[in-house]
This record gives C-alpha cells, sequence and structure tokens, in this order.
C-alpha cells in the first residue's frame, strides 16, 4: 500500500515548479527519509519532492 501525499514538486528539466500534484511516498531503506514521485504535467519528466523523516 502507497501513502500519497500532496506537494508541489520542483522540476530540473523544465526549471520550475510545478502546479500541486498528488505524489507517491516512498521511503529510503538506509536514510530512513521519504520522498514524493511524480511525472511533471509538462514534459514528463520524473519530479521528486524530499519530505521529513519517516
Amino acid at each position: 500500500m502507497a501513502d500519497t501525499v500532496q506537494g508541489t514538486p520542483y522540476c530540473v528539466k523544465c526549471k520550475a515548479k510545478t502546479a500541486p500534484m498528488t505524489l507517491t511516498v516512498e521511503v529510503n531503506e538506509k536514510t530512513q527519509r521519504r520522498s514524493g514521485k511524480g511525472t511533471c504535467p509538462t514534459c514528463g519528466t520524473k519530479v521528486n519532492l524530499i519530505l521529513g523523516k519517516a
């Protein structure tokens, strides 16, 4: 079961913040950090939003 979060990630390819969107939350096992992952609606590149500790 994947958690979701609302956020405004930064797209490196477009060099701009994207519109607020729903992101899938993944936890890094090594550092226990959460990150939201999604797709840029403008160019289709993967975008990330770093969240707090798990």
